[in-house]
């Protein structure tokens, strides 16, 4: 072999190195590129679930910081408790809940029979505590509107009704429909003697809203992991996979023969 074909051999081989080189830097600098943006992107979510977060707090501070008008009769720690049934039953149930809260519904759907049947025998009193847990998850004010609106039925005497009308009208989760307070004022059309200029105006201003956010902090100072939380004797029952509305029944008589 000629030494001009040897040498334009080796120059084939030096240029292939060289763009092989090029491209693998070009590959490097397209992952390091992909790299980055994921990291930003990442960032950039975090910082807008920070924001968010921090901002759905602020809510809770600022509404919870301004009048605190507990509705009529509330009860317990700083009044934040509706009480349903007699002050002289022997057991109480202690239940916080969210209007918007699926797993609420099921709740009062399956166990509101016997609830209904202790509370107005006089064996049982149900403590309610109401929480914005939902607005926080999906965002929206459903969850406060219509507690406060519950809590407007309640300076009307109307609570225990209004309350059952909430839940069995429930929207879907992801639809913020209780955020309209003219639905809530419609619902109220339920409930015999509810709809009137009084409780229109207390729902239309939002009287209890920073009631409202006082009950939702003290739920999340409580330590509770979800809605709805149903304490007997300090016990969350609804964790209880056992626990029927026949057990809860024979556990509240049990406990009152005691």
């Amino acid at each position: 072999m000629s030494e001009k074909n040897r040498e334009g051999k080796r120059t084939a081989r030096e240029k292939l190195a060289v763009e092989r080189e090029k491209q693998k830097s070009a590959d490097r600098r397209r992952r390091a590129l992909i790299v980055g943006g994921a990291v930003v992107a990442v960032l950039g979510l975090a910082a807008v679930i920070g924001v968010v977060a921090a901002n759905a707090g602020k809510d809770d501070e600022s509404e919870a910081s301004g009048p605190v008008v507990a509705p009529s009769g509330a009860q317990g720690k700083d009044g934040l408790a509706i009480p349903v049934g007699k002050d002289s039953a022997k057991s109480t149930l202690t239940v916080w809940e969210d209007f918007r809260c699926p797993a609420c519904k099921s709740f009062e759907t399956r166990y509101r029979p016997v609830i209904h049947e202790l509370t107005e025998a006089g064996e049982l009193k149900v403590d309610y505590h109401l929480v914005t847990l939902i607005d926080g998850n999906m965002s929206g004010t459903g969850s406060r509107n219509a507690a406060n609106a519950a809590a407007c039925a309640q300076d009307a005497g109307k609570y225990p009704a209004y309350h059952d009308v909430l839940f069995d009208n429930q929207p879907p989760e992801v639809d913020d429909a209780y955020a309209d307070n003219d639905k809530l004022i419609e619902l109220a059309g339920k409930v015999d003697g509810l709809d009137t200029p009084a409780f229109r105006k207390c729902v239309q201003n939002g009287t209890h809203n920073g009631w409202v956010a006082k009950s939702h902090q003290a739920f999340n100072k409580g330590g509770f992991s979800g809605t709805p939380t149903v304490l007997f004797k300090g016990e969350n029952i609804y964790q209880d996979r056992a626990m029927t509305p026949a057990k809860l029944k024979k556990m509240v008589l049990e406990a009152n023969k005691g």
